[in-house]
């Protein structure tokens, strides 16, 4: 039996140790949010926090999140829509939006290590594949989020 904290609440799974952290998170805790994308931690369709640093969960075995913080997008906001579903939603980034969950929780992390990002740290965080190429939009809406005052995110580093 492992204890997880998943979204800021206890959950305690029957999984074999090894199983990766996204099909617990999906199929044991019905959240659906990360996407099975590649299952070699190559296009971040899965990605989740685990204390606070996004990772792959389809490579992340149950057992290593166990006593840490794990945040799914589901959890990322308090309630309603994060800031950067908000300027996801407004900077028109989604098209087919397979990869957003991953994208939003990569921008996510980045934005609280670095609160004003540059060009080329957004390049270099955002390493999630989109199918429909809508990366200038994601640098445009990550850009909006890290001017913004009123961004839960950056209020998080200040």
């Amino acid at each position: 039996m492992l204890k997880l904290n998943v979204n800021g609440k206890p959950h305690q799974v029957d999984v074999e140790p090894e199983m990766p952290l996204l099909w617990v998170l999906r199929d044991h805790l019905g959240l659906l949010g990360a996407k099975y994308g590649c299952g070699v931690a190559l296009c971040g369709a899965c990605t989740v926090h685990v204390d606070g640093v996004a990772v792959r969960s389809c490579v992340v075995p149950a057992s290593a999140a166990a006593g840490k913080k794990v945040v799914t997008i589901e959890g990322l906001a308090k309630s309603g829509l994060h800031r950067l579903q908000e300027a996801w939603i407004q900077h028109e980034v989604p098209q087919c939006g397979y990869c957003q969950t991953g994208m939003i929780m990569s921008a996510a992390a980045l934005l609280t290590e670095k609160p004003k990002p540059s060009d080329a740290e957004i390049d270099q965080a955002m390493s999630n594949l989109c199918r429909c190429g809508t990366y200038t939009r994601v640098r445009e809406a990550i850009h909006a989020v890290a001017a913004s005052p009123a961004s839960p995110v950056a209020a998080k580093k200040a």
